[in-house]
């Protein structure tokens, strides 16, 4: 029997197992009737989720944590039996700024270490001079975007949020953000951020993978009750996830998954943009010439298995943020959002 499923999902090159699984096939192999339904925020596809207008959704992994522990609005136990990637975000500054942080750079500005005390500088020059802060802005406020930008600054000692404004604008709107001066630089997954550079408004300061190894990024979520209820369309589509990831990870495919990501009702932009992001390709910006990132995005069985360790460094950086207090029930319940025996009982 078929089962018909909606999966909610942001328009990101994380989205790429989720529509290798709707439009190359594997969710049909699974006797699954896959549709993927395109949102334009993190907090609208979280609250269909909520509600169950969405059977599963693309999640930010922090998102998934915060609505367990009933931070920032209704509480809703998630489960995630299978992540969707790992690292593939990026710091990008308006092409203004980078000159700036160059020009107040004593070394290498591709060191954060570096970059973050320029940073400093900056931010100290224009409180003297009367000037309004800079704006970083991050797609979510619980999301590991804030926390890498939150970390970063924090190596220069700048407080995002206090010497620094914060904003949250949803992936889609980055690149108009930037453009029109609205906000200074941001972080956010591809293809954002190389959208940015394309379009001659932004430069890529540090890739993700640069500032942190491995971060927990995107997952499948289910309210944490359905994953028990409906075993079946859980084991089904985790299938289905896996055997894209397969699929995914062969160089080979990756011209025909940018050619999917890149269609007008995946990710509506070019596949020329997709592909060197999949290679680790990245256009940097700023008159420097593309730069290869090991691992810039993960989309392989290892980085998808769900590893309850994540929750803990999630947790960690919640904390640290302010947004949570990292306690033993905090813990306990975040780490119970990582379900890897479901993801192992699937494989079986």
């Amino acid at each position: 029997m078929t089962l018909h499923l909606r999966v909610g999902f942001m328009p990101l090159v994380d989205a790429a197992l989720l529509v290798a699984a709707a439009d190359a096939g594997f969710a049909e192999a699974q006797g699954l009737s896959l549709e993927l339904v395109r949102d334009v925020s993190w907090s609208n596809l979280r609250d269909r989720l909520h509600v169950r207008l969405l059977d599963a959704a693309h999640m930010l992994a922090p998102a998934a944590i915060a609505s367990t522990l009933g931070l920032g609005g209704v509480t809703a136990p998630m489960a995630a039996p299978i992540l969707l990637n790992l690292n593939g975000n990026a710091v990008t500054v308006s092409l203004r700024r980078y000159e700036e942080l160059a020009r107040a750079a004593t070394g290498d500005l591709a060191d954060p270490a570096v970059s973050a005390r320029a940073l400093a500088t900056i931010v100290a020059r224009r409180e003297g001079a009367g000037l309004p802060p800079l704006t970083f802005a991050a797609v979510f406020g619980f999301s590991s975007h804030t926390y890498l930008l939150s970390d970063w600054m924090a190596l220069g000692g700048v407080r995002l949020g206090q010497d620094v404004r914060f904003e949250v604008v949803p992936p889609v709107q980055t690149v108009e953000a930037l453009s029109s001066g609205r906000v200074d630089g941001f972080c956010a997954g591809a293809p954002w951020n190389t959208l940015a550079v394309a379009a001659g408004v932004g430069a890529i300061l540090h890739s993700g993978v640069e500032l942190q190894q491995d971060y927990p990024e995107k997952l499948l979520a289910w309210r944490a009750d359905d994953v028990e209820r409906r075993s079946e369309a859980v084991s089904r589509l985790n299938a289905a996830l896996v055997m894209a990831s397969d699929w995914a990870c062969e160089e080979a495919n990756w011209p025909r998954l940018a050619t999917l990501l890149a269609a007008p009702e995946r990710l509506g932009t070019r596949a020329d943009i997709i592909e060197p992001i999949l290679r680790g390709e990245i256009m940097q910006g700023g008159g420097r010439p593309v730069r290869a990132v090991a691992d810039y995005i993960r989309l392989d069985r290892t980085a998808i298995r769900p590893d309850p360790a994540h929750a803990d460094r999630l947790l960690a950086a919640m904390a640290r943020a302010g947004q949570c207090t990292a306690d033993a029930a905090a813990g306990e319940a975040a780490r119970a959002v990582y379900r890897p025996d479901l993801f192992d009982a699937a494989l079986r």
